[in-house]
């Protein structure tokens, strides 16, 4: 059985779509979505439609996103924070226009379904963004945090790749999990466009929500398929550009 973590699709249901078919799952295949979901490509409706149909036939963890919860505010509660509109919000408000009231409320239940975080057996901790209590996720104060956090990923790519975990300065969430696989925080703001490992944590957003691909990793043998750049499915579209 193959584990399949996805990174943030941003309402790129094509690209989605494009690199599933590079991946052929298998009706043992256990895929796990990091989060965010829409903001940015015109299809974040037609995106959650997908995933939600594609949970019912695959076993799947769906995680939740920053933009998920910004999402369910504005279907639920009608709220429209302006930042969120600037950051892709304004594409996924257009991608709803015309649909029904019944449609709306079916993606409220489902962006209210997601989870926070998943540990698996190996003591492999998957989250979107990070999270902040040295004792681990179990012990987090504040829940927004598994999918607003950064300091994780720039406590990672900070450390002295030579510092042994015993030393006393070694970060102590860093020594929890086995691995963690996180989104969030594009690679492409380190030049990147492929999954990117710091001392034990993975994140696997590619900037699909802005000039990179969509990108699907198997967390056991580290093999890596991609789409083609999400803007090139969207011609005319900015994205989050």
């Amino acid at each position: 059985m193959r584990t399949l973590v996805i990174g943030d699709i941003h309402g790129g249901l094509k690209a989605l779509q494009d690199v599933l078919e590079k991946v052929e799952p298998g009706k043992n295949d256990r895929f796990i979505f990091l989060g965010d979901y829409v903001d940015g490509w015109s299809e974040a409706a037609e995106t959650i439609d997908f995933l939600m149909g594609f949970r019912r036939k695959h076993h799947c963890a769906l995680l939740r996103g920053n933009h998920d919860d910004l999402c369910l505010q504005w279907l639920s509660e009608g709220v429209e924070h302006e930042l969120w509109l600037q950051s892709g919000g304004a594409a996924t408000r257009e991608s709803y226009r015309g649909l029904g009231e019944a449609t709306r409320k079916g993606h409220a239940r489902f962006l209210e379904s997601l989870e926070d975080y998943c540990l698996d057996a190996e003591n492999r901790l998957f989250l979107h963004a990070g999270f902040t209590n040295l004792k681990g996720v179990g012990h987090e104060y504040f829940r927004k945090t598994f999918y607003w956090d950064r300091t994780l990923w720039e406590t990672a790519l900070a450390l002295n790749p030579g510092l042994s975990q015993d030393d006393p300065l070694y970060p102590p969430r860093l020594k929890l999990y086995r691995e963690i696989y996180i989104g969030h925080t594009p690679v492409s703001r380190l030049g990147l466009d492929t999954p990117y490992r710091a001392a034990n944590v993975w994140n696997v957003d590619t900037g699909a929500a802005f000039k990179g691909p969509l990108s699907v990793m198997d967390i056991h043998t580290k093999e890596v398929w991609q789409s083609e750049p999400v803007f090139a499915y969207y011609p005319g579209e900015k994205g989050r550009n």
